[in-house]
């Protein structure tokens, strides 16, 4: 089945340039979810790192709305009085009538405002709710699912918020709410049945009923159009959330979703072709040093060196200047983020390694939180015997200095044989027989508590690597998130993905795809797939995305072994790339972050408003999309020089380090590159707004986020 486009395709030419200013005096937007200052997954992180850019747009008129959850306020809310007196009015009087609602500032970039709805106070009217529920939508929920209770709860409640606030303005008033996601959609739905003055958008960042069947190893995209969605979703007791997901992308003024491919999936199961995609987008920091994220990803790579000579104590038979460090993150699903086809093909490369006589060593780490006891014996073991050995270097290189001192003071050269005593080699004899070891390095970090049943770990045991000297692919399973305060690995998230060379991510149900998206931004190269919304962006606008470090591996139109093998010829040839070549694609990755920054991918969701503007209140705001021309365009051209891949040119490292063949027919000037790349890339887009004096400052003000021409 073809990728049908939707009207505001991906595209970023797809949106015309803004001809006429929109006057948002009068307009307030409120954007609803129930992850606002409530990190539960990614939609937490999309909400949070947008929230500068739309407080920029709107000013003192953007209200983020979520769930009141006490722990999250206290560190993450600064609770304040409201300043707009319409919406003091709103919460006052929501608050004398039986409910708790709390105004404050989100400390986060931007510090919106937030309005956070305390929904256990308010359970006593759960009941009663549910049977308005019923009546109006004929949707009945379950007594026993407390999460769709939830929903019930915060969609009347912000039904509720939406209504006192337009019955407290003095004038019509002009609202945008944008729901996200269907713990938040009742909430449109109502507003909708109430007849509210209400611009409405829904987002869905991926569709119930798509997560579930992915999760029950069906051919998803291939029988994408033969479901029966009623009964596959009564099949899995999701009927209810499915009705109320379904029905808020169908009363809302304008639906979206974050990527092409889940706007395939969202018109055949929702029933509704998403009027724009909207994709997810991060705040860029760009550093002031051109190659300052090449010397962080030197410094990272070193911590995580240090961390693997303690993992591996005993059989450190590799060289760690040539090895390289993979891995693959995010929830613990085994099958949709890719893991099992992952490990398929270490076991091929490790094959292909071996055969050719390869002295490249790879380290895969599969970070991915399981249930665990603790961390493993062996593993902590590991990072002692490191430290001991650490301390008994230091010991013996302070007495070799003192000696060395002592004979250069008396003007003597001294003599090598006798900078070392037997106490001295007494030592390091006891040090290295402490580095003993009778068993293999450990393949997970922590103790199991279902080993035995751990998909992860079985497919270990089916394809035999046990991190063994013969091996040249090592496995690492860290069943945990990282955090800077782990005796084990003491790096953050961010730490560790710089210090590695690839993330690979082969998900087969992925609706946008953060992990690559974070490391495009860090300039570490990605393996990502064309059922990924990341992927499928990056096919999009780049006319070689590999030689940019970003490898799309096709997983719609072949067989699961034809993938397998395909991402084995990407991960063999990543193997044998020289230290330039690999330099060279992080500097090509890195530039590509500006694809990613929110000041250009923000300008969707200000479509998508305006366009829900257009269809509440027609006589006030009017706005048309355009179709993309054919001949406009939004694309990286392939690379001034080769691409540093060894499939397509033996050469195509520039000025070749030591010990590397002297042929320098293919020169690789970086400045120069980088200015062509920046020319296929426009300006951040000035927001529309003459009525925001803050907007005018944000945009102006804010230099820093994305490279000038200058460097």
């Amino acid at each position: 089945m073809p990728l049908a486009r939707s009207l505001s395709a991906t595209s970023l030419s797809g949106l015309e340039e803004w001809d006429e200013e929109f006057d948002l005096e009068d307009a307030v937007l409120f954007e609803i979810a129930w992850e606002v200052a409530n990190k539960v997954g990614g939609i937490y992180t999309v909400i949070q790192t947008k929230a500068r850019l739309t407080s920029e747009e709107w000013g003192e008129n953007y209200f983020l709305v979520g769930p009141y959850v006490e722990s999250n306020v206290r560190t993450q809310v600064e609770l304040i009085e409201p300043t707009n007196p319409t919406l003091k009015r709103t919460i006052d009087k929501m608050n004398s009538s039986g409910c708790k609602v709390y105004f404050g500032r989100w400390l986060i970039e931007g510090s919106p405002y937030v309005i956070l709805i305390d929904v256990a106070f308010t359970a006593w009217s759960l009941d009663s709710w549910k049977s308005e529920l019923w009546e109006l939508c004929d949707i009945g929920v379950p007594w026993f699912d407390r999460e769709a209770n939830d929903a019930v709860l915060f969609g009347f409640l912000t039904a509720w918020l939406l209504g006192e606030y337009a019955a407290q303005c003095e004038e019509p008033p002009h609202i945008v709410a944008h729901f996200h996601e269907w713990l938040a959609g009742l909430g449109l739905v109502l507003c909708r049945h109430r007849q509210l003055p209400v611009a409405t958008i829904f987002t869905t960042h991926a569709t119930l009923l798509g997560r579930y069947l992915c999760a029950g190893n069906v051919d998803f995209y291939n029988k994408l159009a033969d479901f029966n969605v009623d009964k596959e979703a009564g099949d899995r007791q999701i009927y209810h959330r499915y009705c109320l997901e379904r029905a808020a992308a169908h009363c809302a003024h304008v639906f979206t979703t974050v990527s092409q491919i889940t706007a395939i999936e969202a018109e055949h199961l929702l029933k509704r072709k998403p009027d724009i995609v909207t994709p997810n987008g991060l705040n860029v920091k760009k550093f002031s040093a051109v190659h300052e994220f090449q010397n962080l990803h030197a410094q990272s790579k070193n911590r995580i060196q240090e961390f693997v000579r303690g993992h591996f104590y005993g059989h450190l038979d590799f060289n760690l200047d040539k090895c390289l460090f993979l891995f693959i993150a995010g929830r613990y699903e085994f099958s949709n983020k890719g893991a099992d086809i992952f490990l398929e093909a270490l076991a091929r490369l490790n094959y292909l390694l071996r055969v050719n006589h390869s002295d490249v060593t790879v380290i895969a780490f599969f970070i991915m939180p399981a249930r665990t006891n603790n961390f493993n014996v062996e593993t902590l073991k590991g990072q002692a015997v490191r430290k001991q050995l650490w301390d008994t270097a230091q010991t013996v290189k302070e007495r070799f200095g003192k000696k060395l001192y002592e004979s250069l003071l008396v003007g003597q050269l001294p003599d090598v044989s006798k900078m070392l005593d037997k106490e001295d080699f007494t030592i390091m004899k006891r040090a290295i027989f402490a580095t003993q070891r009778q068993c293999q390095p450990p393949i997970c970090t922590h103790n199991m508590l279902e080993d035995s049943s751990d998909p992860i770990l079985n497919c270990v045991r089916r394809i035999g690597l046990f991190n063994s000297s013969a091996d040249r692919v090592k496995i690492i399973f860290h069943p945990e998130f990282l955090s800077s305060t782990s005796p084990l690995l003491p790096m953050d998230y961010e730490e560790f993905v710089r210090g590695c060379h690839l993330g690979v991510f082969p998900s087969y149900y992925e609706p946008w795809g953060y992990t690559p998206a974070e490391c495009t931004v860090m300039g570490i190269p990605s393996i990502s797939t064309n059922l990924s919304g990341f992927g499928c962006f990056m096919e999009e606008h780049i006319a070689d995305p590999s030689a940019y470090g970003i490898y799309i591996l096709d997983r719609r139109f072949r067989g699961v072994d034809e993938s397998c093998n395909q991402l084995t010829s990407f991960l063999f040839q990543f193997c044998k790339q020289s230290r330039r070549q690999r330099i060279i694609q992080r500097n090509r990755t890195e530039r590509l972050s500006e694809l990613l920054d929110w000041r250009y991918l923000g300008k969707y969701y200000t479509s998508a408003r305006h366009m829900a503007l257009a269809k509440a209140f027609p006589d006030t705001y009017m706005y048309e999309l355009h179709e993309p021309t054919s001949n406009s365009g939004f694309r990286y051209p392939r690379p001034a020089s080769v691409p540093p891949s060894p499939a397509l040119s033996r050469h195509s490292s520039p000025h070749h380090s030591e010990g590397e063949d002297n042929d320098d027919d293919e020169r690789y000037d970086e400045d120069l590159e980088a200015e062509k790349d920046r020319v296929n890339i426009r300006q951040p887009y000035a927001l529309p707004f003459k009525n925001k004096s803050s907007a005018a400052h944000g945009v102006n003000g804010n230099s820093n986020v994305v490279t000038s021409e200058k460097n």
